[in-house]
């Protein structure tokens, strides 16, 4: 154990007159002749450290009145170190034997913390000096057997605590302090106490008139933890208090109902509505609430969200979000994390946003069963501490009712708490017993407290336990009935708590009963208001009409002398700032774009995309596992000094920028990065957000974001979201983990204008709609754009555009091939195609002649498909026999299965689509890159080989 660490405990201090001399005398000894000094000295100064004179007279001087107590000198050194490690022992082991558990059926684990396991005695410990033990004892605590019996009371009453595991010296310190010094616990007014009852009453009664009122519906009730909800309602107190004009909640569905009237202040009208199915929307406060949504295919009551605005003063307002959530649990998490960063940053201005984590607050609410099982959490954890993705600390709490569905406990986790993944990164844990509503205010306030001082995440294991089953249809005691025996007859925390403010004088029973009349007065007016509201009439879940007739036209091209003073700009660093030699010719060489006969390819094209969007005033976060140089080493949008490692990014400097730009390498994570950078957009709906993935196939990790969250966010509950996803995509002989973005996921999830999904062939078209949806973001048409993008492509120059295609042009969602069905009367074959597949094909047709009869058409935006345009297209060849869809990926991946219908029913009457391409394949592609370029050359020859018909 270090010094430091030790400090409120220092063994020097134990010493004093001839018992100090004799053993600095022997801490001399040691460091000339170790082998002469007792083993149990030798221990001792492992514990204490060197001895410092000044601060031990120091210390005794300005010691407390109590009575001084000098250790007898036959005390030997054993039990000296024994009552040192009694009381470590007391910190690191007192929660085992705490009364955590409100059903109280676990044997609880005092063996640690016995002072006879240590062989001391009572009158061993009376002979140690107080300070010994507990430097932090309150005056009364006259000697070590008092000191000891503090330690026991602080560390195993109704609430518990995990520190040993912070390895930061401070930090563990203060803990120490805060817990041992009392400062961790507020004091609480009579008044207070009576709003805590009356909020419990509120909680309590609120479940119970749903429970009579609509028998047999689903709520998923908060009973048994029932203090969650002044938890919340204290955290959001003390953030607003301190300065937070935000606060993001993310939770399950467990208690959802409740923290929405309670905290969030939903009328109890608009909760019955939706339970008889007559939502009345005039029933929203004109002022209180902001931003209650509505999707236009909805979703259940206790999946929905909420945004309160509320007001301190009326000087300083705050925002409070409740994350909307599918059942998928703690994904939610990120996406609320997400929230807080886009609200804590200042995007106003060039460079890095400007970030004040005092703004906002994170608070997560997990499941017990959810906390360790989900691997979303540790995720989510891991961003805490990141630059691209800290806020300053998070507020966990576990609502821990002991049970998942019908598993219990040791079925579920490996570990002794559902809290003890979070050990790993260092987060402190409170277990606090839900039936205790004080001490919960308590872990409150060191959370609180901590996150202020270090500014890192806290973790309250909230433990309590679950009335009904799993939804109230439920019946527990089929699985858990020595569990649902205790519960039936376990009194709720409203009467524990109301029994105790009884007991102590604090209240009388006629205060009790006049605030269950108000309560239940409350509920019963809010129900007569709704009561006769018949169930709406079904109606058709179509989406506004701004969604369904899709984009406006955008111009986004900009000024040649423009774009070529940016270009100017993008390749200027500061004078000592070395860049790489190859890599500043590289970047040199953009210069010659601009020249005659320049060209400017994909990373070139994106980088004065993003220049051009910043000019415009529109902030730009980019994040990705290796986004900063770029997975290919085709961006280096962040340079490095070749000599001292110092970076420089052009773009936060550029003279014209006008908004913030962020560029993060993040974690080896999918999940929470792209709920991050999701749940930023929706909170920065003004800022272009993109997430790439290192290669596509990664965005497999995230697929419950895009099924839950990106596609069908606006649907289910009005959140719009303009978030750019850059998956690379394209068959080279890489083998099948690295060869597809799984196109066809996205484009089965593609409906009713819920996202554009592009694959592009030329680099004006990259820079054209990354500008397009830079400009829609805050438009009601706003979608996510999820891009197909290259990659042994980046830098050929088949892909790279002239100047004008920036400068005069815009986003085509297809694209004919140049020099083909100029003689419309000679084509009798048109081949679609799309992507880096259409750039090859492009390549080859450039080698061959005669091809009259042929026309090549590039899908760049495959959703929203161009239906009509291509109807047009074919109604322009008359003598049209065949219609290939040409791909890379297998029959049963790709675009083959979306376009197909589409392509037939935008064809002539009489002809068919047929496929070419590879066959159906359980495994994306060839492992062998020899077996792929044959494959990729067979498939390129027979769209251009006259006398063969495609794969029926």
């Amino acid at each position: 154990m270090a010094n430091k660490d030790a400090k409120a405990y220092d063994p020097w201090k134990a010493f004093s007159g001839p018992n100090l001399g004799y053993v600095m005398e022997q801490y001399d000894l040691l460091q000339s002749n170790p082998d002469e000094v007792d083993p149990e000295l030798k221990n001792l100064f492992e514990i204490a450290g060197p001895p410092a004179l000044d601060a031990h007279a120091e210390v005794m001087a300005e010691a407390p009145v109590r009575q001084t107590i000098e250790p007898s000198e036959s005390l030997s050194m054993k039990k000296i170190m024994s009552a040192v490690k009694l009381a470590d022992n007391i910190r690191t082991y007192g929660h085992l034997a705490a009364n955590i558990n409100p059903l109280n059926d676990k044997t609880l684990d005092a063996e640690q913390i016995h002072f006879e396991k240590y062989d001391l005695t009572a009158d061993d410990l009376k002979k140690i000096p107080a300070d010994f033990i507990c430097a932090a004892s309150p005056d009364y605590v006259k000697d070590g057997y008092d000191a000891v019996r503090y330690l026991k009371e602080l560390y195993t009453k109704t609430i518990a605590f995990e520190f040993q595991h912070v390895s930061d010296l401070d930090e563990k310190q203060w803990l120490t302090d805060m817990v041992e010094t009392g400062s961790m616990f507020p004091e609480i007014t009579k008044e207070k106490k009576s709003l805590l009852l009356k909020r419990l009453t509120e909680v309590e009664n609120f479940e119970k008139f749903l429970h009579r009122t609509y028998v047999g519906q689903k709520r998923f009730s908060i009973e048994g933890l029932d203090t969650l909800v002044p938890i919340v309602d204290e955290l959001i107190s003390e953030a607003v208090q301190d300065g937070a004009f935000n606060v993001n909640i993310a939770m399950a569905h467990r208690g959802r109902l409740n923290v929405l009237a309670h905290v969030l202040g939903k009328p109890y009208e608009v909760i019955f509505s939706e339970f008889q199915h007559s939502p009345n929307k005039d029933l929203v406060p004109s002022e209180g609430s902001i931003g209650i949504n509505y999707g236009w295919t909805g979703d259940v009551k206790y999946h929905l969200g909420l945004d309160k605005q509320i007001t301190k003063e009326n000087t300083q307002k705050a925002r409070i979000t409740l994350a909307n959530n599918p059942s998928h649990l703690e994904v939610v998490s990120p996406i609320s994390v997400g929230y807080s960063r886009a609200a804590q940053e200042d995007r106003t201005k060039a460079g890095y946003p400007v970030q004040d984590i005092t703004g906002s607050i994170a608070i997560l609410i997990h499941g017990d069963a959810a906390f360790p099982g989900e691997g979303i959490v540790p995720e989510t954890l891991n961003l805490s501490r990141l630059r691209g993705y800290q806020t300053g600390g998070s507020i966990h709490i576990i609502a821990n009712n002991m049970i998942g569905f019908t598993t219990e406990s040791e079925d579920s986790r490996s570990t002794r708490y559902a809290s003890d993944l979070a050990k790993g990164f260092e987060v402190p844990i409170v277990h606090v017993n839900a039936d205790d509503p004080e001490a919960c205010l308590a872990a409150v306030a060191l959370a609180y407290k901590y996150r202020k001082e270090f500014k890192k995440d806290f973790l309250i294991d909230l433990i309590g336990y679950r009335r009904f089953g799993h939804n109230e249809m439920d019946e527990p005691l089929v699985t858990q009935p020595q569990m649902y025996a205790l519960i039936h007859q376990h009194k709720t925390q409203k009467e524990i708590y109301g029994e105790l403010l009884l007991k102590n004088n604090e209240i009388s029973q006629e205060e009790i009963e006049d605030i269950e009349k108000q309560v239940d007065s409350r509920l019963t007016e809010a129900y007569s208001r709704v009561s006769g509201d018949k169930p709406e009439e079904g109606a058709e879940c179509n989406p506004p009409e701004t969604v369904e007739h899709g984009l406006p036209k955008i111009e986004t091209a900009v000024a040649a002398d423009e774009l070529k003073k940016i270009n100017e700009e993008l390749v200027q660093w500061p004078e000592g700032f070395t860049v790489n030699k190859k890599l500043g010719r590289i970047l040199t060489r953009r210069l010659d774009s601009f020249t005659e006969n320049g060209k400017i390819d994909w990373a070139h094209a994106e980088t004065l995309a993003f220049a051009s969007i910043l000019s415009d005033g529109t902030p730009i976060r980019l994040t990705g596992q290796d986004s900063e140089r770029g997975t290919f080493a085709q961006r280096n949008i962040v340079l490095h000094d070749s000599e001292n490692g110092q970076t420089y990014s052009p773009l936060h400097k550029l003279e014209s920028a006008k908004a913030s730009f962020a560029v993060h390498n993040s974690p080896l994570t999918e999940t929470a990065v792209v709920g991050f950078e999701y749940g930023y957009n929706v909170f920065a709906p003004e800022t272009l957000v993109l997430w790439e993935g290192q290669f596509g196939d990664f965005a497999n990790t995230a697929q419950v974001m895009f099924d839950q969250f990106i596609a069908a966010g606006r649907a289910k509950w009005g959140q719009k979201s303009g978030l750019v996803m850059l998956l690379p995509h394209g068959y080279e002989g890489q083998g099948p983990e690295h060869s597809s973005a799984r196109l066809e996921r996205f484009l089965s999830l593609a409906a009713e204008n819920n996202w554009t999904v592009a694959n592009l062939s030329s680099a004006a078209q990259y820079f054209h709609i990354l500008r397009r949806q830079a400009k829609i973001l805050e438009m009601d048409e706003v979608r996510p754009l999820v891009l197909m993008t290259p990659k042994s492509l980046l830098r050929n120059q088949v892909m790279a555009s002239e100047v004008s295609a920036f400068t005069e042009g815009e986003f085509q969602t297809y694209i004919e091939q140049p020099g083909l069905g100029e003689n419309p009367d000679q084509v009798e074959r048109i081949v679609f195609c799309t992507g880096k597949l259409a750039v090859e094909l492009s390549g080859r047709i450039s080698s061959e002649e005669k091809l009259d009869w042929l026309h090549v058409i590039r899908i760049e935006e495959i959703y929203p498909f161009p239906f009509e345009e291509i109807q047009k297209i074919m109604k322009k060849y008359p003598k049209l026999k065949e219609i290939i869809w040409l791909q890379e990926e297998p029959k049963n991946m790709g675009a083959w299965n979306f376009v197909e219908p589409r392509l037939n029913a935008a064809a002539p009457h009489g002809l068919n689509v047929s496929y070419i391409g590879r066959k159906r394949r359980s495994s994306p592609a060839e492992g062998d890159p020899t077996v792929h370029k044959k494959e990729q050359q067979r498939i390129i020859t027979q769209a251009i080989t006259r006398t063969v018909e495609g794969e029926k």
